[in-house]
């Protein structure tokens, strides 16, 4: 048997990684599960490797067989795209898409919405990774970024999801104690939530009063201080529902907590720099139907 990676064999194992089992790959692929067993050693021995390891009711990856698998799953999604590229927008959408996002926005927005997107295009494998600060898309660890801001490397894709402001809030029992600041250099004399995310300058909040967001009238930097840091903003909320002192935040993640009285908005006629939410993608993913999908789907859901 001629040694080699044979290009059939990649849809195959593929759908016996997502199976879980021989039985269960039999049943999805229509033949026995016998013939499975056949195929993948059939496969190994071609590969002169071990890609999984066999028990009576389970099966598991060797590392060589995750290292097929990834690679397996990404030519894969190689071709679809072709396909997209080809016959246009009536492909249904299928492959692996590696999605990153951050900490609070990923876990509380982005992970619900992939469930529901799954649902929809089940043919789509996607891997979730969440981190403090975007990677640089030039380490390839994602296919589509959802990050705050507009990213500062011109060679990417950057769609705008959906506007996003920063607002201040406080709990009514903490103002009750100390007072309610009126201008931003009163937040010098409170206590300040800090957040250390990103590569935003940490402590420091920048407010412009305006009539509109984009309508600068003057610009003032405030050196926070408090006794109080995370790097987690859901961390950081509940602190500030516990009264424990003044958060700068993305308005969706307390939007909430305002309207039912638990969060008081605070200087409301002051803005901070914009965090607008942004789908970052590289050049080669612009023909990429589960990539153009995903930013869709995510896109309609926030904007709702």
């Amino acid at each position: 048997m001629a040694k080699g990676i044979n290009p059939a064999d990649l849809g195959f194992f593929s759908a016996l990684a997502s199976s879980g089992s021989l039985g269960s790959a039999a049943r999805e692929l229509g033949i026995t599960t016998a013939a499975v067993s056949k195929r993948l050693a059939q496969i190994e021995e071609r590969l002169g490797l071990s890609l999984v390891n066999r028990t009576t009711r389970r099966m598991s990856l060797t590392p060589e067989g995750e290292v097929y698998l990834e690679h397996a799953r990404k030519i894969l999604g190689e071709i679809d795209d072709m396909e997209h590229v080809l016959w246009g927008s009536t492909q249904t959408p299928k492959g692996l898409l590696r999605v990153n996002a951050t900490l609070g926005f990923g876990r509380t927005q982005i992970a619900p919405l992939i469930s529901d997107f799954v649902k929809k295009y089940p043919q789509v494998d996607i891997q979730l990774q969440l981190s403090v600060s975007p990677p640089p898309i030039a380490d390839d660890l994602y296919d589509v970024c959802f990050r705050f801001g507009h990213p500062p490397d011109s060679r990417a894709i950057a769609k705008l999801i959906a506007p996003n402001k920063r607002i201040l809030v406080a709990s009514p029992n903490y103002l009750k104690k100390h007072g309610e600041p009126k201008t931003p250099n009163d937040l010098i004399k409170h206590n300040c939530i800090g957040i250390r995310q990103g590569d935003e300058a940490y402590g420091l909040w920048r407010f412009a009063k305006s009539k509109t967001r984009n309508q600068n009238e003057s610009t003032e930097d405030i050196k926070i201080r408090g006794n109080l840091t995370t790097n987690d903003g859901e961390i950081a909320v509940n602190w500030a529902l516990d009264g424990q002192g003044v958060l700068l935040r993305a308005e969706w993640d307390v939007a909430r907590y305002i309207k039912s009285g638990r969060l008081v908005h605070i200087l409301e006629n002051y803005h901070t720099p914009d965090a607008d939410i942004y789908a970052v993608y590289s050049q080669r993913h612009k023909a990429s139907a589960r990539v153009s999908a995903l930013i869709e789907f995510v896109s309609g859901a926030i904007r709702k």
